[in-house]
């Protein structure tokens, strides 16, 4: 059978998305559910008619990028500030005891010490795709919910920088905490490049140019991409570089208008998403993981909101506000995902272990996109006094 060319794929890919959200909506389902199962349909496991997968996924990693750069742009400085305050505190707590969760699991099935650490630091972030996508922006009460939320996957990304780096120095058998103490040094660097070249650059070129559209979107996405780029060579995250590009832009008079233009872009990619995460499941391995999979899941359903739920309200947050967001958090993260990729790449865990990282993403990701959908004020909400732009 021939390679399935770009244009194929991507024909593939959105025609039957808009087949399966025209039969979800019909069914009252959530779109992500859609997106998801048609990547296992045209998958490796599945028909294998789209069988450049990995490109799919990496094109699909831009869409978090925008994701992150549009979130910057709704949210000014001095609000990130106080809120991270706040997240540090949960953050730390949280991510101790989500450690302690997925050690636990990993022990009670028989994983080795090494893969239940692994498991254990896959269980302590919260997805940034569905937490964020699945919240309303023009509610008063739930710009501060969203603020607080950033501020915990911000807090988050920086742990994940951390685990990333230990797991990069796994084959040699030792961290290299000089190179982790640089790449934290770096943000404020990185900070300080992006306020300069916002005040120097951005500003007087939007401001002689800005009634020039097509100018102004691409300007935009350079700032985006290359901010992105400079915080991966910088040893961050292009998410984290994409957020500080957002963030320092947030102040000018033209933001909202190139947070508008944005989004739309934003969701083509992540479409690439959720199908590149249902395509690269491989079923095969669904009778070994499936019982300690239902468990990761379960636990982790049932534990991250009532973890966020106590402390957030301990921060003074109220209780209908602690419960909301501790239910929009209550999942793992696609940097689980990379996590298992790359400690499997390293050899530090099993096929069965990276496995079970990525079925307890998918059914994290399915449970809590349903119960935040069906219950909570959304932007795709099926019912329609919940559904909130």
């Amino acid at each position: 059978m021939p390679e399935t060319s770009l244009f194929q794929s991507f024909f593939l890919i959105f025609s039957g998305a808009a087949v399966l959200a025209s039969l979800a909506l019909y069914g009252r389902q959530p779109l992500l559910v859609a997106y998801i199962a048609l990547g296992v349909l045209f998958g490796s496991s599945g028909l294998a008619i789209v069988d450049n997968v990995k490109l799919m996924a990496e094109m699909s990693s831009i869409g978090i990028i925008f994701l992150l750069f549009l979130l910057g742009l709704d949210m000014q400085p001095k609000a990130l500030i106080s809120v991270m305050r706040k997240a540090t505190f949960v953050g730390l707590i949280s991510c101790g005891l989500f450690l302690g969760l997925g050690y636990l699991i990993g022990w009670m099935f028989g994983f080795t010490p090494i893969e239940r650490w692994v498991i254990g630091m896959a269980m302590m972030f919260s997805s940034t795709i569905i937490g964020i996508k699945l919240l309303p922006t023009t509610v008063l009460h739930h710009k501060h919910l969203g603020e607080m939320m950033v501020g915990l996957l911000l807090f988050q990304d920086f742990v994940a920088i951390a685990c990333l780096m230990i797991l990069l120095s796994g084959s040699t058998g030792a961290v290299d905490f000089a190179q982790l103490g640089i790449s934290f040094a770096a943000l404020p660097l990185l900070i300080a490049i992006a306020w300069g070249g916002v005040r120097f650059v951005l500003q007087p070129l939007l401001t002689r140019f800005d009634r020039f559209h097509e100018y102004v979107f691409l300007l935009a996405l350079g700032w985006c991409l290359g901010l992105a780029e400079l915080a991966e060579i910088m040893g961050l995250s292009r998410e984290i570089g994409a957020f500080i590009a957002g963030i320092t832009l947030a102040t000018s008079p033209i933001s909202q208008y190139i947070a508008l233009n944005l989004k739309p872009l934003r969701d083509f990619f992540l479409v690439l998403f959720f199908f590149s995460l249902g395509a690269q499941f491989n079923l095969d391995m669904v009778p070994q993981i499936a019982l300690p999979a239902i468990v990761a899941a379960a636990a982790v359903l049932m534990f991250k909101p009532v973890v966020f739920r106590y402390l957030l309200g301990q921060q003074s947050e109220r209780k209908i506000l602690a419960w909301d967001l501790g239910f929009r958090l209550g999942q793992i993260s696609e940097f689980s995902l990379l996590i298992a990729y790359l400690a499997m790449s390293q050899k530090l865990i099993g096929s069965e272990a990276s496995h079970l990282i990525q079925a307890t993403a998918i059914l994290t990701f399915l449970v809590s996109s349903y119960i935040v959908v069906l219950n909570f004020p959304n932007p795709i909400a099926i019912k329609d006094h919940l559904r909130r732009d």
